[in-house]
């Protein structure tokens, strides 16, 4: 074993006990390992209705259509993948790592190993994923598409994910994270490491569809370089335990640019504790980190924070919040720090009810009150995320509807 590799391990050991900084804390000993084995799915039409009907409430179109690739983790095995792009390589994590040497500079070099007890458990599991790459100058015909997906009750999920899109290339990916139906407890812990080289694009897009008590752990760091881009959509909508997230985007290099959306709500007994982060270390950089959220009896705790290190960086962070119950409760924190002059970072933050005035004006129009509290609801969600199927689409309408009329 080589001295990195040594010393990586010494540091995820010692950190198997650290809480994280926010959130939950929860025991890993209560649940079991997820399977490293699960038969090969040649083709993600011969899963069954309920099934499928799970993927494509995260935004996975078992047949394909209109995607460049697919990738399915059913535990902590990679049961399927598929490609028809010759301009995306997708693979296996661990087989990327086995057939590319140069690949040890981009493993575990942005999350660290000892963040907590989950990056730290993730680590020493020698966990699977998802590797996608797009060569420089290459792009996506169509986005690829990736399913992690918890299949075993009272079960512990492990993933790491690598992502490269080289020099001018360009890429959109739709993952989504869901649990099995029957399973209703679980821990996800999921690692994600995303490069985007001078002059490329990285849109990616992430759906949590999860049952009422899995917790779940995503820990992501993104590195942009000059002139590249990377815009992030978050969707969680339905019932989950708790969520604890905090994304961060290192902009590198000059003139690289971050949009991060997101849209979540959080029902009676779940805890959303949900942040994103831009660093600005290049001269010229900009960051958005958008947020809308929405109680209706659970927790939210929206983050936002942007550290600026380098001259003519701009950023705006704003985040929403609106409160449709008594029984639940927003907090936003919103964090600017600037470490130069000749910057400019900006920030709106607001919480509370929907404004009265806004129900009659419609309702003089002609609109019932919850008509007119549901186009309020729709219109506070939306920020603009392309991309998604219809079917999803369907699904999120259906979910603020219900969300605005049970009220």
């Amino acid at each position: 074993m080589q001295t990195d590799e040594v010393n990586l391990k010494k540091r995820a050991e010692n950190a198997t006990e650290k809480k994280a900084a926010f959130g939950e804390d929860f025991e890993l000993e209560k649940f079991e390992e997820g399977s490293r084995v699960s038969k090969p799915i040649e083709d993600l039409q011969t899963l069954d209705e309920e099934s499928k009907r799970t993927l494509f409430q995260v935004g996975v179109i078992p047949s394909e259509e209109g995607r460049s690739g697919s990738l399915l983790v059913l535990d902590n095995a990679v049961s399927h993948s598929s490609l028809k792009d010759k301009n995306v390589e997708l693979t296996s994590t661990q087989k990327a790592l086995k057939k590319y040497e140069w690949l040890k500079d981009y493993s575990w070099k942005l999350v660290a190993v000892d963040a907590d007890k989950y990056t730290a458990k993730t680590y020493l599991e020698n966990a699977d994923g998802y590797f996608v790459r797009v060569p420089a100058g290459k792009k996506s015909s169509m986005p690829v598409q990736t399913c992690l997906m918890l299949n075993s009750k009272k079960a512990y999920q492990t993933v790491h994910n690598i992502i490269i899109v080289e020099e001018g290339a360009s890429l959109d990916i739709i993952t989504g994270c869901t649990s099995r139906k029957g399973v209703e407890e679980g821990l996800h812990m999921g690692i994600s490491e995303m490069y985007v080289k001078k002059g490329a694009t990285l849109n990616f897009t992430m759906i949590h569809n999860w049952a009422e008590q899995i917790g779940v752990r995503p820990r992501t760091v993104v590195q942009v370089e000059e002139g590249g881009t990377y815009v992030s959509n978050y969707i969680c909508l339905k019932p989950v335990r708790s969520v604890q997230m905090y994304p961060t985007v290192k902009l590198e290099g000059e003139g690289a640019v971050t949009r991060l959306n997101t849209i979540a709500i959080a029902h009676s007994g779940s805890e959303l504790d949900l942040g994103s982060r831009a660093i600005f270390n290049a001269p010229g950089t900009k960051a958005e980190l958008v947020s809308r959220t929405i109680t209706i009896g659970g927790r939210v705790v929206a983050r936002g924070e942007m550290i600026g290190n380098a001259k003519g960086a701009k950023g705006h962070l704003e985040c929403k919040g609106l409160v449709l119950t008594d029984k639940g409760s927003q907090l936003a924190i919103p964090i600017l720090e600037a470490n130069v002059d000749d910057i400019e970072l900006t920030h709106e933050a607001a919480v509370g009810k929907i404004a009265k005035d806004q129900v009659e004006y419609l309702m003089a129009r002609g609109l019932t009150e919850d008509e007119a509290v549901g186009m309020i609801v729709r219109g506070f969600l939306d920020v603009g995320i392309r991309g998604i199927p219809d079917e999803l689409r369907n699904e999120i309408e259906n979910t603020i509807t219900q969300t605005a009329f049970g009220m």
